[in-house]
C-alpha cells in the first residue's frame, strides 16, 4: 500500500513502526455544535482508512480525542447559561448520533482533554525545562523558532509564517508565531491548578499530550483535514518532537476541503451544513457514500443533484444486493460452478485492493464494486448459475462494500403473509394465462411500493 504523506508531499509505501500494530490519532471535533459535512469527511475517509488496514490483516489502535474545553466551548456554555462541561457532554452525545448514524467504528479510545490535564501539565513543564517553552504571567508559550523543523509540515518558509501570524497590540510573546501551551484563567472561565497558576490548556497541546499517553512517542499515521496542517498539526509536531526527543507521526494524511454549490463552505456565508439536518432528508448512508466517493485528498462539492446522484447509486447497490439474495434463495444445488465466472467475480476483489492500495482511492474501489454489479446483473441474475457461483458473488459483494462502511442499512426480505399471497396468486394466474389477473395483482404491489422484476430464476421484487 502507498499512502500520500503531506510531510514528503510524496507516496510513500505504507511500511507500519511494528508489523503487529498499526497506530493512528485523528483530529476529533470540537463539542460545542453538531458536527457539519466538514467535520464528517475526516470521520468517514479515516474510518475507511481503519477499516481497509484491518480487512488487510493489521492490528490497528485508532485514538481520536474529543475537545471538551475552548473559548468557543466556553462562549457556547455562556450563551446558552450552562456550564462548559453541560455544553460539551450535550455536543459529545449529538456526535454519537451522528457517528453512528455514518457507520462510524467507535475508536479504540476516544479521551477528552479535561481527563488528560495532569499529562499536559507534564508535558509543558518538560517542554520549559529544555527552553523550548516560558511563562509569561500565568501564560506560558512555546517558542516556535528554537524547534529547528517549524514549517516542515506546512512547506511554508518562516518568513511567510511570520507574516501571517497575527499580533495583538498588546502581545507579550516573544515571536509573533510562538502559540500558547497554558492560558491563564479569565474571570468566569473553567480553570485548573497549574504550577504557573490556575488556567488551562491551548488547543494544541491536547493532542500531544494524548498521542504520547495512548499511542508512544512516534505513531505511524496522524490524519485530519486539510485546515489542521497549519497550525494544528505544525505544533503538535513541534511540542511533541522536542518534548520526546523523538519523531512524532512517520506519516500525515490530510483530506481535502467540502464546497457547497461550488462554493467553500463556511459559517460566514451561511452555506454551512450540519450532517444532522442533511440526514433528517437523506438519511446517513447517502451522507456516507458522498464522502467516500471521491478521492480523499480532492475538494468535494456538496450540492442537492449529487446527493441524489448518491442515493440513487446506494439505490442500485442494495437493488443489486437484494436480487442476488433472491437468486441464492432459487438456485439450483444440480448446476455446476462455473469457474470461469467466479474467477471474473474474484477479479473484482484484487481491482477493488489494487485501487485501495493506491493512496486509499475510494473512488476507484467503489468502481470495482459497480463492475461487480455489472457482472451480477449481467452474468448472475439473468441466467441460470450455480447456488456456489451466486454465494461467491454476495460473499465479495458484502467484504468489499464492509470495506467501505456502506450497505449498513439491509433490512429483511421478509414479505408479511398477504404480499406474499398476492405474489403466490400472481404466479398461478401467469401459468393459467390469466394476464389481466396478474397485471391487476403487480399494479396492487407497485401501490404498496413493492416492485417486481420477472427472471429465469423466479420473481424479485425490491421496495421503493
Amino acid at each position: 500500500m502507498r499512502v500520500f504523506n503531506t510531510l514528503t508531499r510524496t507516496k510513500e509505501e505504507f511500511v507500519p513502526i511494528d508489523d503487529k500494530e498499526v497506530k493512528i490519532y485523528a483530529c476529533g471535533p470540537t463539542v460545542y455544535n453538531f458536527i457539519h459535512i466538514g467535520n464528517a469527511r475526516p470521520l468517514c475517509v479515516f474510518d475507511v482508512l481503519r477499516k481497509y488496514l484491518e480487512y488487510r490483516g493489521y492490528n490497528v489502535k485508532f485514538v481520536q480525542n474529543f475537545t471538551d474545553v475552548d473559548d468557543k466551548i466556553i462562549k457556547r456554555a455562556n450563551e446558552e447559561n450552562l456550564s462548559f462541561s453541560e455544553v460539551s457532554e450535550k455536543y459529545i452525545k449529538e456526535f454519537w448520533t451522528d457517528a453512528k448514524g455514518l457507520n462510524f467504528k467507535e475508536a479504540t479510545v476516544h479521551p477528552k482533554a479535561t481527563e488528560n490535564i495532569d499529562e499536559i501539565i507534564e508535558i509543558i513543564n518538560s517542554l520549559i525545562d529544555k527552553g523550548f517553552a516560558y511563562e509569561v504571567n500565568g501564560d506560558v508559550y512555546y517558542r516556535a523558532l528554537k524547534f529547528k523543523g517549524y514549517g516542515k509540515l506546512s512547506h511554508q518558509p518562516i518568513d511567510d509564517l511570520q507574516s501571517g501570524a497575527r499580533i495583538a497590540v498588546d502581545d507579550i510573546k516573544e515571536n509573533p508565531l510562538d502559540f500558547a501551551l497554558w492560558k491563564a484563567a479569565k474571570e468566569g472561565e473553567p480553570y485548573w491548578d497549574s504550577p504557573w497558576g490556575k488556567g488551562r490548556p491551548g488547543w494544541h497541546i491536547e493532542c500531544s499530550a494524548m498521542n504520547r499517553k495512548y499511542l508512544g512517542q512516534t505513531i505511524d499515521i496522524h490524519c485530519g483535514g486539510q485546515d489542521l496542517v497549519f497550525p494544528h498539526h505544525e505544533n503538535e509536531i513541534a511540542q511533541s518532537e522536542a518534548a520526546n526527543g523523538a519523531p512524532f507521526s512517520k506519516y500525515w494524511m490530510h483530506n481535502g476541503y467540502i464546497n457547497v454549490d461550488n462554493v467553500k463552505m463556511s459559517k460566514s456565508l451561511g452555506n454551512f451544513k450540519t450532517v444532522r439536518e442533511i440526514a433528517d432528508v437523506y438519511g446517513y448512508e447517502v451522507i456516507r457514500y458522498f464522502l467516500i466517493s471521491s478521492h480523499y485528498r480532492s475538494p468535494i462539492n456538496y450540492s442537492l443533484e449529487i446527493i441524489e446522484q448518491c442515493k440513487s447509486a446506494l439505490e442500485r447497490l442494495y437493488t443489486c444486493r437484494e436480487s442476488l439474495d433472491f437468486a441464492i434463495k432459487n438456485a439450483s444445488s444440480d448446476i455446476v460452478d462455473d469457474e470461469e465466472l467466479i474467477k471474473t467475480i474474484e477479479s473484482r476483489r484484487e481491482q477493488f485492493i489494487t485501487a485501495m492500495d493506491d493512496d486509499l482511492n475510494t473512488a476507484d474501489g467503489l468502481a470495482a464494486i459497480f463492475d461487480l454489479v455489472k457482472d451480477i446483473n449481467t452474468k448472475i441474475l439473468d441466467k441460470e448459475v450455480s447456488k456456489g457461483v451466486c454465494e461467491e458473488a454476495a460473499k465479495i459483494f458484502d467484504e468489499l462494500c464492509g470495506v467501505l462502511g456502506i450497505l449498513y442499512n439491509r433490512k429483511s426480505n421478509d414479505l408479511d403473509s398477504e404480499i406474499e399471497a398476492l405474489i403466490e396468486q400472481r404466479q398461478n394466474a401467469r401459468k393459467n394465462k390469466d394476464w389481466a389477473t396478474a397485471d391487476k395483482i403487480r399494479d396492487d404491489l407497485k401501490a404498496k411500493c413493492i416492485i417486481l422484476k420477472d427472471t429465469p430464476n423466479g420473481v424479485t421484487w425490491t421496495k421503493e
